[in-house]
């Protein structure tokens, strides 16, 4: 039972236990509600039967001490089973789907959106939170009480009880059989949310090329679209579900009066007596209260179904397991017949083999959308290949834990990503335990001190949102530092010098040159005069790699990257208003 609630609900192991306790504790209370109606029966029988005495004032007075400590106590269970565990269960869900999403591929976010994803953590859980702590152990609570309560009111009189509990299966069964509608509008509804937080995030992130294009007005026009659309799911989704939740409740209605009929037509007949026809009347307006709170809990318990399985498709993704320990020799880098998709429609390699030696600099160039980043982040096991095999020192990487695997790297991408932090905590990241004086020399190899000793706090400035308030040479330079900083035996450079100008590029190779002894490294560059030193160059194309070799050996084949070179030199002649060579 406990392993179906995870799996249903998407909760923990404890999650499911105090939801479990919660229910329970929620019929409890709603069953103590039930006595003060028992006494007030009592109390009229005493009246109609001439009156009550000291003793049964006493005991009425008792008996309102003693429900008022029952509801208080019952309550009291019932608030630290419900809210307070489901406070604790939220914030366990949030730092599990967190840990989840820091075993899952990269395959897995190439599918998904920042503005989705956040939602899941935040929007998700949150959905959930109300309803672990109000839905479903009130649902349960108020279906229990009412099964507990009418077995006894159908073994006092058959007759009345039929006729105050038929409404109620009906009453549930309309809300039910509005599940499909109610996921289909919740879906719907999910679908214009997403849409309109990637617009209003792509806005943000994108204000200043609208401003450059003065692109202002149209961007928002659309924008406003999505907004409005989300207003047209939300008032649908709520039209759709309390057309249900309103009929059921008018059905549930129903059974005051049928109370009321079936009552006097026994009354009349002599059948019934009046105390039971009060106690039933009195009893039928008690139950339906809660059942009707019930019905739009069993509503709202159908529209997380949505929110649930967003959670689950993150819980349950496979994630990307591996041996904890390293078993390799040496830190050589095998591409042996590598193929790999994105998605089965785009192939982006198809056979690639190479080997990066350690000791040297392997050099990846070719035509755009060739692979070469592509091939960097497999080696890194950022993805997992379709058939093939990389291996590093023999170990197939493969069968080695992404994080365990990552120690032997240091990477520097393109796209810098940089913390709303001081320059010193950017670059520790590369290695969390480092001394100031260690994250200083690796700063000062790749010339971070130029920039940083000029800023009024130095090391200590805060860089603002990814890097914000440095220029883009100054960010890469960080996360080169970075990569300093951590010295592994491998490092991926993937247009590592792409924006820095050429006095700091020439610092930076220098830097490099120092730090590649006895390592692997594998550059990735578009620049060919990036990767003229380099020991080894492999020219990929059309998902295969078309050459390689040594520099000099392939500009005397006269193929793909003699042409490159050739090319480039040409643009590096070229000025404003002359024609470009082809």
């Amino acid at each position: 039972m406990i392993e179906k609630l995870q799996k249903k609900l998407a909760l923990s192991h404890q999650g499911a236990v105090d939801l479990i306790k919660g229910c329970i504790a929620c019929a409890f209370q709603n069953f103590s509600f039930i006595f003060p109606v028992s006494l007030l029966y009592f109390l009229v029988g005493d009246l109609m039967s001439g009156g009550i005495g000291a003793d049964r004032t006493v005991f009425y007075a008792a008996g309102c001490v003693v429900c008022l400590a029952l509801i208080f106590v019952t309550t009291w269970f019932q608030y630290n089973a419900t809210y307070f565990a489901t406070y604790i269960e939220s914030g366990k869900r949030r730092i599990s789907i967190a840990e989840r999403l820091r075993k899952l591929p990269l395959s897995f976010f190439g599918k998904k959106d920042l503005a989705d994803l956040t939602s899941t953590i935040m929007a998700d859980c949150t959905f959930l939170e109300q309803s672990f702590s109000h839905f479903i152990p009130e649902l349960f609570g108020a279906v229990v009480s009412t099964l507990i309560v009418g077995i006894s009111l159908f073994i006092f009189d058959w007759r009345m009880a039929l006729a105050a509990f038929w409404v109620i299966p009906v009453s549930f069964c309309v809300v039910i059989l509005s599940a499909k509608v109610q996921e289909m509008l919740n879906r719907k509804a999910m679908a214009a949310k997403m849409a309109c937080a990637d617009g209003i995030q792509e806005c943000i992130e994108t204000v200043q090329d609208l401003k450059a294009n003065n692109a202002e007005e149209a961007y928002l026009e659309g924008l406003n679209k999505k907004i409005r659309a989300v207003e047209k799911r939300a008032v649908i989704t709520e039209l759709g579900t309390a057309v249900f939740v309103v009929s059921a409740s008018l059905i549930l209605k129903l059974g005051i009066a049928t109370v009321a009929l079936a009552g006097s037509v026994l009354l009349i007949d002599g059948s019934l007596d009046i105390l039971t026809f009060f106690m039933f009347l009195l009893l039928a307006s008690r139950l339906y209260d809660p059942l009707q709170g019930a019905l739009q809990n069993l509503a709202a318990i159908i529209s997380t179904r949505t929110n649930i399985a967003r959670m689950n498709e993150i819980l349950e993704h496979p994630v990307q397991e591996g041996a904890e320990r390293l078993s390799n020799k040496g830190c050589d880098i095998v591409f042996d017949h590598v193929g790999f998709s994105y998605n089965k429609k785009e192939t982006v390699l198809r056979d690639v083999s190479f080997t990066a030696n350690q000791g040297e600099v392997t050099a990846l160039v070719g035509p755009s959308g060739g692979g070469k980043t592509t091939i960097s982040r497999l080696a890194a096991r950022f993805w997992d290949i379709n058939r093939g095999k990389i291996t590093v020192g023999g170990m197939d990487i493969s069968k080695v834990d992404p994080e365990t695997l990552m120690s032997l790297y240091s990477i520097v991408f393109q796209d810098v990503t940089l913390f709303d932090n001081t320059i010193m905590e950017n670059i520790r990241i590369g290695k969390k335990d480092a001394t100031d004086e260690e994250v200083l020399a690796a700063a000062r190899l790749a010339n971070c001190d130029e920039f940083a000793e000029k800023l009024p706090e130095k090391w200590n400035s805060n860089i603002g949102e990814n890097g914000c308030e440095l220029s883009g040479g100054e960010r890469q330079r960080i996360s080169i530092a970075r990569a300093f900083l951590k010295n592994a035996p491998i490092i991926l450079l993937d247009e590592a010098t792409a924006s820095l100008d050429v006095e700091n590029e020439t610092a930076i190779q220098s830097a490099l040159s120092r730090l590649i002894k006895d390592k692997t490294v594998l550059v990735i560059a578009h620049r060919m005069r990036t990767v003229a030193g380099a020991d080894k160059i492999v020219v990929l194309a059309d998902g295969v790699v078309a050459e390689q070799g040594k520099p000099d050996d392939l500009m005397k084949k006269n193929g793909i990257y003699s042409r490159m070179v050739k090319l480039q030199s040409e643009s590096r002649n070229w000025t404003i208003g002359q024609p470009a060579k082809l």
